[in-house]
């Protein structure tokens, strides 16, 4: 073992599924491993012109077009490599990565994009509310930015996204949604598909978990959290969806659902699946706030 995956190892669990104390949505072992975090994990097609090229533990997503690809998420500095290797394996180079995109700025989904943008010249585009955080390296945090386990090499942005704005690169258009809480910049990705004659929506969560230790009722460094998770409940209720994705495969069962695939529908088309995570994470955010305001759940 490495002195970083010591380090990485033995770190407060940061941004796992499963954080809140009232979770009750069923969720695989390794969603709660951080071990599988940089554990390998066959990638695979997930629609047309979509794939999974994350590690088992922490999802990543590439987006092939004619004119270059985009990467959703760079996830651990470490895991750049496996990353990579998936990318390859799959018969793409990674070298064409045209774009890279994160779902919030948390170490483990971006610490990886210093990296990837020297390795490859992609253009980093990040919500407007992560930007200071991932130009700091974490540092600026609004929970975790004095904790220097969770901080990781600075990146550029070349781009600033708002809610709604679309990143386009040859066939491929991808929609930010504004979903904060999580933090203040957190995005949802949504997209669609050519599938069968016609069009299925993609729906990519970044992340509606409150994490252990959130301050959801004065919170001096991120006075609105409480309304901006409400917000973010509202869009994620709003969106339509036939394919459910997630920043962790655990969102969404990855780990089970790939099994089942090749049959005559795609297990990821999951509407349903969709609807009870979002209404769980909701339920669960609820209780939490209840909890902190002291009010009876």
């Amino acid at each position: 073992m490495t002195t970083f995956q010591s380090r990485f190892l033995a770190l407060p669990l940061a941004c796992v599924v499963g954080f809140a104390s009232v979770l009750s949505f069923p969720l695989p072992a390794a969603a709660q491993n951080r071990a599988s975090w940089l554990e390998p994990f066959p990638p695979f097609q997930i629609a047309p012109g979509l794939y999974y090229v994350g590690s088992r533990g922490l999802a990543s997503y590439l987006v092939t077009t004619s004119e270059g690809h985009i990467l959703i998420n760079s996830n651990l500095e470490a895991g750049v490599p496996l990353i990579r290797a998936s990318v390859e394996k799959l018969g793409f180079r990674f070298d064409e990565i045209r774009v890279l995109l994160i779902s919030h700025s948390h170490f483990d989904h971006d610490a990886g994009s210093a990296r990837i943008k020297e390795l490859t010249g992609a253009r980093y585009m990040v919500m407007e509310g992560d930007v200071a955080t991932v130009e700091s390296g974490g540092r600026n945090d609004f929970q975790y930015g004095a904790d220097t386990a969770q901080q990781y090499p600075p990146a550029k942005v070349e781009r600033v996204l708002r809610d709604r704005d679309e990143v386009r690169l040859g066939s491929a258009v991808l929609v930010a949604r504004l979903t904060p809480g999580h933090t203040k910049g957190t995005t949802t990705w949504t997209m669609q598909v050519q599938e069968g004659g016609r069009s299925q929506d993609v729906v990519i969560i970044g992340s509606p978990n409150v994490n252990p230790g959130y301050k959801l009722v004065g919170n001096s460094a991120y006075p609105g959290i409480a309304e901006d998770f409400e917000k973010t409940f509202q869009v994620l209720k709003s969106l339509p969806v036939d394919y459910f994705l997630g920043a962790h495969g655990s969102y969404f069962d990855m780990e089970r659902k790939v099994t089942q695939k090749g049959g005559t529908r795609s297990p990821f088309i999951d509407p349903e699946g969709y609807r009870a995570y979002v209404a769980d994470r909701e339920r669960a955010f609820r209780a939490e706030l209840a909890r902190q305001r002291g009010a009876p759940r």
